[in-house]
């Protein structure tokens, strides 16, 4: 099936249903509360680089060192938080950090201003900046630049699947057009226009047709480099599975190798897999790092 705008604005209970996600999982809630503890203990080691100023509007970033080194620059692991462009912040998900560090990467994690104080278009540039700060000064924390895997969840997902097409050099002149050679998006949302008429989200994220235009990959040109791996929860509602479906098919399996569904997993705990170190979606990030 391939719904329609019609069919989308006639159906705001069903879209509930579908995108909200907080009610779909009655835990969510305890969830959120253990990433946060967990997160507190992984921002509270002394090798950690918290709040790192980039861009132009007062944007930070952490930096989460590799805990051992073969005496070479690590791979980087740059991770975009989720909460629908509107909520949370990377404080609540330092916990991704501590085993990619301890297997031998460099982490970032990035903080965007939240809808809707800016739009989504504006938060992927955000990202972009966050990217072109990580190739510059990367080096300085052990990290290396040339050697940068993308991950995010939910709307960070979206944000990962856009900087697989991002032309580096319009963003800052003298970056490689190959800056981003690898991503996973996770439980990604890949077309924005049903979420213009979602109740819950509609008011904070204020989307148009124009928006709908610059920050939807499923409707772009299919990139011409770059591998963007993705997973969703198989407990996730039917429009999740739709989006990555609809972007595995549309960039075909030259740009999207793996389109995994984890069975059991929902929205909230396929992040979990993602940071253990006995996760599916764990070990395939540490194959896209080279680890």
């Amino acid at each position: 099936m391939n719904p329609t705008a019609d069919s989308f604005a006639a159906s705001p209970d069903w879209l509930e249903a579908q995108y909200n996600n907080r009610k779909r999982v009655p835990e969510a809630a305890d969830l959120l509360v253990r990433w946060g503890k967990e997160s507190a203990a992984a921002r509270a080691s002394t090798k950690n680089k918290l709040n790192l100023a980039f861009g132009t509007h007062g944007e930070t970033l952490d930096v989460f060192r590799p805990t051992q080194s073969a005496g070479q620059l690590a791979p980087v692991l740059v991770f975009i938080h989720g909460g629908y462009w509107r909520s949370l912040s990377k404080n609540d998900h330092s916990f991704v950090a501590p085993a990619f560090a301890q297997a031998g990467a460099c982490v970032v994690v990035p903080d965007y201003t939240l809808c809707p104080k800016v739009t989504i278009p504006t938060i992927a540039m955000q990202m972009a900046q966050a990217l072109a700060w990580a190739h510059a000064h990367i080096a300085d924390f052990g990290g290396d630049p040339t050697r940068i895997v993308v991950a995010g969840h939910s709307a960070g997902g979206h944000i990962a699947a856009m900087l697989m097409g991002c032309y580096w050099p319009q963003v800052q002149p003298g970056l490689p057009g190959d800056l981003v050679k690898k991503g996973l998006a996770i439980s990604g949302l890949y077309d924005l226009a049903p979420l213009q008429y979602v109740p819950f989200l509609k008011d904070d994220l204020r989307i148009t047709a124009e928006h709908i235009h610059q920050a939807s990959p499923l409707h772009w040109p299919v990139p011409a480099q770059g591998e963007l791996h993705l997973a969703v929860g198989g407990d996730e509602s039917e429009e999740f599975l739709r989006h990555q479906t609809a972007l595995a098919q549309a960039w075909g399996p030259a740009r999207v190798p793996t389109a995994k569904v984890l069975p059991g997993k929902h929205h909230f705990d396929i992040v979990d897999d993602f940071a253990s170190p006995t996760g599916q979606l764990h070990r395939l990030t540490l194959d896209l790092l080279g680890l």
